[in-house]
């Protein structure tokens, strides 16, 4: 498997903003920011939640929001609120939400092919 970073910027918000490079990471659930960058922007925890690291060991940290722009577009997400050491990752959370999906050959971020089923005659 190969590494792929993304550079995108992070808002906080009341609209500070602070630029960010990304470990695309498929396997990861949740988006991360690390300290120093949730901190700058000013977010807040929403809630919490319990993770399971790749050792098994269990950590529960807290979950906020905030609107991302990558080269492929924008939107708001869920974030993990990292603490100090925490590296910056783009999880499959943030990638669906952007309607992306990471292409393991080419190592690239690129569109999803979306499905939409039909509503039945006479009912949409």
């Amino acid at each position: 498997m190969g590494i792929t970073f993304v550079d995108g910027t992070v808002r906080g918000p009341d609209g500070r903003i602070a630029e960010v490079r990304f470990l695309v990471d498929s396997g990861a659930l949740y988006t991360l920011l690390p300290y120093e960058v949730w901190r700058a922007i000013g977010l807040a925890a929403t809630r919490t939640m319990r993770f399971s690291l790749a050792d098994g060991t269990q950590v529960v940290r807290d979950i906020g929001e905030c609107h991302i722009t990558l080269p492929q577009g924008q939107g708001h997400t869920p974030v993990i609120l990292g603490e100090p050491g925490d590296a910056a990752l783009l999880g499959a959370v943030t990638l669906e939400i952007f309607g992306l999906v990471l292409n393991p050959f080419t190592r690239e971020l690129q569109p999803i092919r979306a499905m939409l089923a039909a509503a039945a005659p006479g009912r949409g």
